[in-house]
């Protein structure tokens, strides 16, 4: 591997990130159509030639042992989706990147070459390592420049699954294919059940428009509004999985959401699913479950018992449709034993041990406050002006007289001017279907509604609508699962999140793509406020020491231009408990780095600082990262020998 000039080992810390990377892109059921991309969007854009480029090979798994050195470089290729040739950016020239096998305690130094399009970073997601080789730019490391490297010292103290990617223009890089899998093996060979194979799966989309991949703007990022929604899913870097196994054979599944915004809900028909683990370890009851949520960055990990031959489909579960996402083809006789012990549900006895020592915590007050919010100048700023109603952005069927919120989803509802007193409706920008002739919010969703005539044109884009392969419909508990001319995307009847008129606080598609599409970091601010200061994003000065145990209570609020869904992670200072939701304790711990936030709900966790330095908090949908919903802060190091990430 070649080392050019820009060669960089760790760094010192450096001030807060400013962030000015380059680069971006979201669907909606609707047509085909081909979409004229604006002249200027074009010359703002990143190259989507794929002349001359390498085919994207097949990801491999690298077993690395401590001590070992290991070349990583990124550069661009072409992949074939769905009939086209699409330029994408790969490491060591896959999609997903390497799967990275290392041993629990083991220390090895990653070589990164940055031959890609962008400046660039290595973020080792959920690695309590040294501060310095987190991968933040201009805060723990120079930028990786076209032609340049950088070494990684990357330490892995904690047994479970993580991923790497990169941390500048996330919403373009990782959606361009910069992501991949770490397995950590525990130092416990009696740590995870017995299994008679592994098998890592990368769930992820991407925004494909008249044969390549959607623009994005060099400037920055634009779908702020709910982030990027693919219209083909991607499932280790293809469109279909197909994989094999024998009947009685128990496989575990490494399961982690590498997509900029979508929520993926995981599950296999016509076999069993144990929940073992989550981000960073073993939960504490193993149970068996039906499906799994995954939010951006969040990991989990299940044991399958293939009992029957067939096959088994493995499937995106949402409220109104499932998508067929490949299949396994079960025959022949498993010759493992794994299956003889799938029964059996273990505890793990350290999160056994902490609950107990925890119970004081869920009662007493928190330490830290901290409110997600957005403010959204694209359809409420401007000078006021006479309005006699107001309606949903996301529910246009919900209007008002008087300034209000929506019922369904919490937005507040927008003005709708006429020529004279005002408009003679209202309209959601997510749920045009909610209407109303004066000013109020969409039940739906809680947006506020905005005047009919104030949304942005309807366009048709090319491959917005959710790309189904001509898979054959099926028939899942008790809905019919009929034919819609690709994935299976039909009824499916998920266990609702009550948030009083909200439904599940969560978003699924992207219901209103036109908005979503002209919103940027100018006209779509994205906050996270410390309530007890006001400071928000980047002003937040949180300091904390190891061995310190913060509790902080997260309050994603209703009160807001767009409640929506939040996966808010946090980096390796340490790692954190959730202790309850909305007030409701946590059945089930596990280690956490990243956290699911429904839209009007509130989430304390307990975060247990161990490691010293300069450490990022953010919203990993990528769009609202490069929009600045981040912070750091800084944690002291009280140990005199050195860092003490072995503490919890």
């Amino acid at each position: 591997m070649r080392h050019l000039s820009h060669d960089h080992e760790g760094g010192t810390p450096m001030s807060h990130p400013h962030h000015d990377h380059e680069g971006d892109t979201a669907m909606r059921h609707h047509d085909h159509h081909s979409h004229a991309v604006p002249a200027r969007e074009i010359s703002d854009s990143y190259s989507r030639d794929v002349s001359g480029l390498p085919s994207a090979t097949s990801p491999e798994t690298v077993n690395l042992r401590d001590g070992d050195k290991f070349d990583l470089r990124i550069h661009p290729v072409r992949k074939k989706i769905d009939g086209t040739e699409v330029r994408m950016l790969g490491y060591n020239g896959s999609i997903p990147g390497p799967t990275l096998r290392v041993d629990q305690g083991s220390e090895i130094t990653v070589v990164v070459t940055n031959d890609g399009d962008v400046e660039t970073t290595v973020h080792w997601h959920g690695l309590r390592l040294d501060n310095r080789f987190d991968g933040v730019p201009e805060e723990t490391q120079a930028p990786i420049p076209p032609g340049g490297t950088f070494t990684y010292k990357v330490q892995f103290p904690d047994a479970g699954f993580y991923w790497y990617h990169p941390h500048i223009r996330e919403d373009f890089a990782q959606e361009m294919g910069l992501y991949a899998p770490i397995i950590v093996e525990p130092s416990d060979p009696s740590y995870w059940p017995a299994v008679d194979r592994q098998l890592t799966i990368a769930l992820d989309d991407v925004l494909i428009e008249n044969g390549q991949m959607a623009p994005f703007r060099r400037s920055g990022p634009n779908f702020v509004a709910m982030g990027r929604f693919g219209n083909v899913m991607l499932i280790n870097g293809e469109t279909r999985y197909s994989g094999e196994a024998a009947v009685g054979e128990v496989v575990r599944l490494y399961l982690v959401n590498t997509a900029n915004t979508r929520i993926f809900n995981f599950a296999l028909r016509g076999a069993r699913m144990k929940l073992v683990g989550g981000d960073s370890g073993r939960y504490e009851r193993e149970t068996f479950v039906e499906e799994v949520l995954l939010s951006p960055s969040e990991r989990m990990i299940v044991d399958v018992l293939f009992d029957t031959a067939g096959e088994v489909q493995l499937e995106h579960r949402t409220p109104d449709y499932v998508y067929d996402l490949g299949s396994f083809s079960v025959a022949g006789a498993a010759a493992g034993v794994a299956a003889s012990s799938f029964e059996v549900l273990r505890s793990d006895p350290e999160l056994t041990t902490e609950r107990r020592s925890v119970e004081h915590d869920f009662e007493r007050e928190p330490d830290k406050v901290l409110s997600f919010v957005a403010s959204m100048p694209l359809l409420y700023g401007g000078e006021a002006k006479p309005v006699s109603s107001y309606v949903c952005p996301m529910h246009p069927e919900v209007t008002a007289s008087e300034p209000e919120t929506c019922p369904k989803c919490g937005m507040r509802l927008v003005p709708v001017e006429t020529e004279t007193l005002g408009p003679s409706s209202y309209v959601c920008p997510m749920h045009p279907e909610v209407t109303a002739s004066e000013p109020s919010t969409c039940p739906k969703c809680g947006m506020k509604l905005v005047p009919s005539d104030a949304l942005p044109a309807s366009e048709t884009h090319e491959g917005h609508a959710p790309d189904h392969h001509g898979h054959e419909g099926h028939t899942h508990g008790g809905h019919d699962h009929s034919d819609h001319s690709g994935h299976e995307h039909s009824e499916h009847d998920h266990d609702a999140y009550d948030h009083g008129d909200h439904g599940d606080g969560l978003e699924w598609e992207d219901l209103m793509p036109e908005i979503n599409r002209a919103s940027d970091p100018t006209n779509m601010i994205w906050k996270l406020i410390d309530r007890q200061t006001g400071a928000e994003n980047h002003a937040i000065s949180w300091a904390f020491k190891v061995g310190d145990r913060v509790k902080i209570r997260l309050v994603n609020e209703m009160d807001s231009d767009h409640p929506m869904h939040h996966p808010f992670h946090v980096h390796g200072a340490g790692r954190f408990l959730i202790l309850s939701r909305d007030g409701q304790p946590e059945p089930n711990l596990v280690w956490k780095d990243t956290v699911l936030l429904r839209a009007g709900e509130t989430v304390d966790i307990l975060l247990y600082v161990s490691n010293p330095g300069l450490w990022m908090a953010h919203c990993h949908i990528a769009e609202h990262t490069e929009s600045g919903m981040m912070f750091s802060f800084e944690v002291e190091d009280t140990d005199p020998r050195g860092s003490r990430k072995e503490a919890n």
